[in-house]
């Protein structure tokens, strides 16, 4: 074939190509000759579909654990996604509000479809069997996410993390191991009766403390707190979706646990202890544990009041 027959947009394209892999020491022709005898990509292959579906092992044989358990992979996978956004805004040198704002809308985003998607498992699930299938899961407890516990820490201050009551004790206190000790939901993870450390939270510290650790000291000078009140303070386009943010995962969220939890966990005289032994009815309630991503953002009323308005409209 002649040469001045070929598009000169693919001219370019391979002119390009050759100069990328001559960087590399490479020969372009070789590539050109693995890819003539690769096979075709297909969709299941590049999500690697049977081995996303081989994941689902429930412990028993009730139907409804199949949805247990797929439930909560995909919530994994939100949260990943979540942080992936936030370490692009982390990682990003010179960060404009415009980036920073489509990234947020995306952390808003993926909440809102958690919160929405709660259903399944509040609906979905035939109480009888959860109430038979839940006894072979321990002691695992969501409590276990460590994504969710990496979100929580990347998103503000370890200090708006504390448990309320020693809150404002710590207030001066940088000492990050000082504050992973009082992270509040370490407090959701003790005995009902004798108040001791559950198993659940003993595996879940001895797996992902460390990396807790880690993840602080990481994201000390660079959390989404942080790059708000260094670079976009003024911002009202910020300031809408970090208070999005923050309602979603600090009560939205936490109330859509605890309507999960009542349905399935409530019952008169006594409710049911949840599959790790934590405390969730005192855990969850966003009005015991007041955390707040970006507390500047909100007024004396609000704090007070947090979580109010969620259940009231959530009553209606």
């Amino acid at each position: 074939m002649d040469k001045s027959s070929l598009d000169p947009v693919l001219l370019e394209q391979l002119k390009k190509l050759q100069q990328k892999y001559a960087v590399m020491g490479q020969d372009l022709s070789s590539y050109l000759d693995g890819l003539l005898h690769a096979d075709y990509l297909t969709y299941w292959d590049y999500i690697h579909l049977d081995t996303l579906l081989s994941l689902q092992n429930p412990k028993t044989q009730f139907p409804d654990e199949k949805v247990f358990i797929v439930y909560h992979q995909i919530t994994e996978l939100y949260f990943n996604l979540v942080l992936w956004e936030i370490e692009q805004i982390a990682a990003k040198e010179k960060l404009e509000e415009k980036f920073f704002v489509e990234r947020l809308t995306r952390i808003v985003r993926y909440f809102q479809m958690l919160e929405n998607s709660f259903s399944v498992m509040v609906d979905g699930m035939e109480k009888d069997q959860f109430l038979k299938f839940r006894m072979s899961l321990l002691p695992a407890s969501g409590f276990q996410s460590a994504q969710y516990r990496i979100i929580e820490i990347c998103s503000t201050d370890l200090i708006n993390l504390v448990h309320v009551e020693f809150r404002e004790a710590m207030m001066e206190y940088s000492d990050i191991e000082q504050q992973i000790e009082h992270l509040y939901w370490r407090s959701g993870a003790t005995e009902l009766a004798s108040g001791k450390k559950t198993l659940t939270l003993q595996q879940f510290e001895e797996k992902y403390k460390k990396n807790f650790k880690e993840t602080g000291m990481k994201y000390r000078d660079r959390n989404l707190r942080k790059i708000y009140l260094r670079h976009f303070p003024e911002s009202h386009e910020v300031i809408k979706r970090l208070r999005e943010f923050d309602e979603l995962a600090n009560v939205l969220w936490p109330l859509a646990h605890m309507r999960s939890a009542g349905r399935y966990l409530q019952r008169d005289p006594d409710n049911i202890k949840a599959t790790g032994g934590t405390n969730w009815q005192k855990y969850l309630p966003p009005r015991f544990q007041k955390i707040m991503f970006f507390p500047e953002l909100w007024n004396d009323q609000e704090k007070e009041e947090w979580g109010k308005a969620a259940i009231i409209k959530a009553l209606q």
